[in-house]
């Protein structure tokens, strides 16, 4: 049927590494303190799928109605549900409490109007995001942060993000851990931060 998806994911999950890097085939955005979610659109039916395939449409109502209002017929988006501060941070305790700026952050488009987008590259996936995303109340992109990985750790660390997550451009979207797409928290500094640190010695 045209307006439904045949298939469903288990998030694609990014691996843990202690040292940010530069490398400029991948692309470095903000890690959000928030709730994974998937979110698929079949026709005018919404289902928010957490991590563990809690449904939580009811919960993120508002957010099921702005991604209702989007125009594909049939859409797949990888996202966080977080609350940001008066300062525009992420913080979970404020989404546990149901309180602060609520919105869904986007990173990813897995299928849009018949079209299964998992095997396509990662940059090509932003692309179609950004043609189809219209700032609908509720919704935001996800932050890319600089060009430059020590660059971006710099300003996550000042801005007081939870850290950053670095992303292969050439990445197609494979459920489970993954190497090409990376995470740095923060509170992990290395003393190396100066340095130039390859992708697959991090990993």
């Amino acid at each position: 049927m045209k307006d439904r998806i045949p298939f469903r994911v288990r998030p694609m999950l990014a691996t843990l590494v202690d040292k940010p890097f530069r490398d400029s085939k991948w692309v470095y955005e903000e890690k959000y303190d928030g709730i994974r979610i998937l979110a698929y659109k079949e026709g005018s039916q919404v289902t928010l799928l957490s991590r563990n395939d809690k449904d939580r449409t009811h919960s993120f109502s508002a957010i099921a109605q702005s991604i209702r209002a989007l125009e594909p017929l049939t859409l797949l988006l990888d996202g966080e549900v977080i609350a940001l501060d008066r300062n525009k941070i992420s913080r979970f305790h404020l989404l546990q409490r149901g309180i602060g700026d609520i919105r869904y952050a986007v990173f990813d488009c897995l299928f849009v109007s018949g079209r299964d987008l998992r095997h396509e590259p990662l940059g090509l996936r932003r692309e179609e995001l950004e043609q189809i995303f219209s700032g609908k109340d509720g919704l935001i992109l996800s932050r890319r942060i600089a060009a430059d990985g020590l660059d971006a750790f710099r300003v996550a660390k000042q801005q007081g993000y939870e850290g950053l997550v670095a992303k292969c451009l050439t990445s197609m979207y494979v459920e489970g851990r993954s190497h090409e797409w990376l995470k740095v928290k923060v509170h992990q500094e290395s003393k190396c931060i100066g340095l130039a640190v390859s992708p697959i010695s991090t990993a």
